[in-house]
């Protein structure tokens, strides 16, 4: 089955709601409970697979490992962060290629120093406007399928205002980027002033926890924001209730017992019936059913 576009998820009316998979069986769930796509970022990814923070202490290898197994596991068309581009130009232009064979339908680059870090987190330096206009006209450019869409991310809000933000989101669209995104804006009116400042598709990326207003899909679309990123729900979810069902078994009392997943859910969550069809339909020997 041809995944879709990334254009044709925007072409539909209303917010664009992409949740964030920080696993394979994370992404056949957000499939699963009927999202159009999904998103996957570094937070999520490098403290699932690896259990590090999002400082930089992984580059393209390893995420791009933890993509390939995502990607793999899912149908939907995914729109993946590649941070700076792991180094110069010539690297963002591999990054790009590597995940472009991938089947990625969107990738998004962003303006952080190396070691860069979650965009909401306090510390952050930008690199030089145009180093980052380079990047982004080298991918544009150069990039495999006329259909990948290139998102240009500034986190330039933290360390040198938004006035700067907006200047660079204006320079990423003349250096060819399809869509901006101001990361981390810290009021509504910082939201206002971010959706009317360009004629193009925006994103938003509201972080549990964050410096960014928490507001409904519907209300950052009306803000001038199409596609709404929700990148960290699901691993803090996934986070606490593993927590949770560590303490209760630790404890001994075993209070949350049924309150999981069942064994049916799980397997039929990971395609188990899919794979029973096929080894019934050619398979020598007998599959048990559960």
């Amino acid at each position: 089955m041809k995944k879709k576009t990334f254009r044709e998820l925007l072409a539909v009316d209303g917010p664009l709601v992409l949740p964030g998979a920080y696993d394979a069986l994370s992404a056949r769930l957000i499939q699963q409970a009927g999202f159009p796509g999904y998103f996957i970022g570094g937070f999520p990814v490098v403290g699932a697979r690896y259990g590090v923070p999002d400082i930089g202490l992984k580059g393209l290898g390893e995420i791009s490992d933890a993509v390939a197994d995502i990607v793999a596991a899912c149908d939907l068309p995914v729109f993946v962060d590649i941070d700076d581009g792991y180094g110069d130009v010539k690297n963002a232009v591999h990054t790009v290629h590597r995940y472009e064979r991938m089947g990625v339908a969107a990738v998004q680059i962003e303006d952080q120093k190396w070691p860069k870090r979650c965009g909401h987190m306090a510390g952050k330096t930008v690199v030089p406007l145009e180093e980052m206009e380079a990047k982004v006209r080298a991918i544009t450019q150069e990039k495999l399928h006329r259909d990948t869409f290139i998102w240009a991310r500034t986190d330039a809000r933290g360390p040198l205002g938004l006035d700067e933000a907006l200047r660079r989101g204006e320079r990423f669209l003349r250096a060819g980027a399809d869509a901006i995104f101001i990361e981390a804006p810290r009021t509504i009116e910082e939201l206002e002033r971010v959706g009317r400042a360009f004629d193009c598709v925006q994103a938003c990326n509201p972080l549990e926890g964050g410096v960014t207003p928490i507001l409904k899909p519907q209300e950052y679309y009306d803000l001038g924001f199409k596609v709404v990123i929700y990148g960290i729900n699901l691993v803090l979810h996934a986070t606490k209730a593993v927590q949770r069902a560590l303490g209760d078994m630790r404890s001994g009392q075993f209070a949350t017992q049924g309150q999981g997943a069942t064994f049916k859910e799980f397997v039929t969550a990971v395609g188990f019936d899919e794979w029973a069809k096929v080894d019934d339909q050619y398979g020598t020997g007998s599959t048990q059913h559960k």
